[in-house]
């Protein structure tokens, strides 16, 4: 049996399957339509201003490089787990163990240097701050 073929029937078997049980649920469920479903819920209370607020772009920025750099830590610890047993080998050197390391941490650093440039690093300021700062100079 051809290997791709398994694949695809895997794959159809992935879709089918969410696919059947969505449309069971749609002919099976009862529909009421009532304004109270479609209402936000605070906890009982009456929903006060809209539900949708906009939040700085730059939590988001900085959670994520986080997770970036989090990750570089949780991938580097087991890398010199393994490499360290790899140096006592006959005929390996320092260059084959450091060299797959190194281009990894250098791309997170072009990846920091290029975020750094952009200034998603940087918290916006406040406007406290703004009137200040031609004072102090």
């Amino acid at each position: 049996m051809n290997p791709w073929i398994a694949i695809g029937m895997l794959a159809l078997v992935g879709v089918l399957i969410p696919v059947g049980m969505m449309t069971v649920s749609a002919l099976l469920r009862p529909s009421v339509p009532e304004q109270g479903k479609r209402a936000t819920y605070e906890s009982g209370e009456i929903p006060t201003g809209n539900a949708r607020l906009q939040f700085n772009i730059q939590y988001y920025m900085v959670a994520l490089l986080f997770v970036v750099f989090d990750i570089e830590t949780v991938l580097i610890f087991p890398w010199t787990v393994i490499y360290r047993d790899a140096l006592q080998l006959p005929g390996v050197g320092l260059t084959e163990v450091l060299a797959p390391m190194l281009v990894f941490i250098g791309v997170l650093v072009v990846g920091l240097a290029w975020a750094w440039r952009k200034g998603v690093v940087q918290w916006v300021r406040s406007p406290r701050h703004e009137r200040r700062k031609p004072n102090e100079q």
